[in-house]
């Protein structure tokens, strides 16, 4: 993990680097591949039992006062009441709201962390068995993507970000079966897509039918009830 021993791992592969010791940085390269292994199969088996999930996204900075807590943590329970487990990245902000949410409506609470050099701590309502720790993001990221039945995207940062347009990629290009993606809280959101529509589209960058990916909306019934409206036409399947 993204302890004492990784950071002697990566001190380890810079010496050599330096040094040009090729044989170590091969030899490093080498067992990463079966430690990324170990992650994918661990996170494989056990994602596998949970069934269908929504993923919920957003800023790990807020606190429990701000209005975007309140706005996760009633839209991971309402989607919980409709049979759905919920995802988060596992930490605090947007992701403890979500899961507290889940948590409080009796429902399936999913946390996938992240070792980071800030050392993220999981957040207390995720179900005991039910968290993951990952070293690597891309791992952590295809979780996500294979076991959710749909996003729902409140305010953040970078991550957020990179989350949200991760999915979108992969929906356009078809490596990915179309899920609902929701964005909500239409006053954060709207800039982006005016930009979206202004230089992206404008400059044929993007397709129309593009757009139709993701749904801006700006409360948690709004979001939860396109969750439940899409899963009425289409069937849930595995997204890859």
């Amino acid at each position: 993990m993204f302890g004492e021993e990784h950071r002697n791992e990566e001190e380890r592969i810079r010496s050599a680097f330096e040094q040009k010791d090729w044989n170590e940085i091969l030899t490093s390269n080498s067992w990463s591949v079966f430690k990324i292994m170990a992650e994918f199969v661990d996170g494989f088996e056990k994602m596998a039992r949970i069934g269908p999930c929504v993923s919920i996204f957003g800023s790990a900075r807020i606190k429990e006062q701000n209005p975007y807590y309140k706005l996760a943590e009633e839209t991971a329970y309402l989607l919980t009441k409709k049979g759905f487990g919920i995802i988060t990245g596992g930490g605090p902000g947007v992701m403890e709201a979500a899961n507290k949410g889940a948590h409080t409506a009796g429902g399936k609470s999913v946390g996938l962390n992240i070792e980071v050099p800030w050392e993220q701590s999981a957040n207390s309502f995720i179900d005991n068995d039910k968290l993951l720790s990952f070293d690597y993001f891309f791992v952590r990221k295809v979780m996500f993507m294979k076991y959710s039945q749909g996003y729902i995207v409140l305010p953040g940062g970078f991550g957020t970000l990179d989350e949200l347009f991760e999915a979108i990629t992969l929906i356009q290009t078809h490596k990915m079966v179309s899920f609902p993606i929701v964005m909500l809280v239409k006053d954060f959101w709207e800039g982006l897509v005016d930009w979206i529509k202004q230089r992206l589209l404008a400059e044929k960058n993007i397709n129309p039918d593009d757009l139709e990916i993701f749904t801006v909306v700006d409360t948690p019934q709004e979001a939860v009830d396109l969750v439940e409206d899409f899963y009425k036409q289409y069937s849930i399947k595995p997204n890859f």
